[in-house]
């Protein structure tokens, strides 16, 4: 009875150890085929959205890819981004197979279907602070292209209502409003 305890035991183990391993590894496939920096709430995005892994595990096995040096944060535009390190390209390279292909399947066809909007999102920047002393709001609004800056402006407003709506039709319309703006600008 003990024996077969002790088998079971391992059989659980191992079958824990290889799903953390395939969860792991999807995450590292995730950010491969994204293939640039993308923030973590973006990453938790995909994951969550497809049902990979609870968002506790998500972010577990996240900081253990950050500690293991698979994955790291830089920096890009003010923003924190995840990406995938040499290191993490090199171990996915080689257990990818490991990954089950319906998975793979999945997060192929998530990404074709969203990579419009997850780029979107990391190129157009929207914000608003208190300004200082007199109950203003600035906004700040950024679009960005190939990591390089495109247009910055920075604006003060009377209420966080205002804010809320430059900072929305910014994110819902970047290139005409830049455009139109440049126009006003040159012409």
């Amino acid at each position: 009875y003990r024996c077969r305890f002790s088998v079971v035991m391992e059989v659980v183990m191992y079958e824990n150890s290889s799903e953390l391993a395939e969860n792991k590894l999807l995450m590292l496939y995730v950010l491969k085929t994204i293939n640039e920096p993308i923030s973590n709430t973006q990453l938790t995005e995909i994951i969550l959205e497809n049902n990979f892994i609870n968002y506790f595990t998500f972010q577990q096995y996240l900081a253990e890819l950050e500690e293991s040096k698979f994955v790291e944060y830089q920096e890009v535009n003010e923003k924190k981004l995840l990406a995938l390190t040499e290191k993490g390209d090199n171990v996915l390279s080689l257990f990818k197979a490991r990954i089950s292909p319906s998975q793979i399947s999945i997060v192929d066809k998530y990404i074709k279907e969203k990579i419009g909007i997850i780029k979107k999102e990391l190129t157009i920047h929207a914000d608003y602070t208190l300004g200082s002393g007199d109950d203003k709001f600035i906004v700040d609004l950024k679009a960005i292209e190939d990591k390089a800056l495109l247009m910055q402006l920075k604006l003060s407003v009377p209420t966080k209502k205002q804010s809320t709506l430059i900072c929305s039709k910014w994110k819902e319309n970047p290139s005409e409003i830049s455009t139109n703006v440049i126009k006003i600008l040159i012409y």
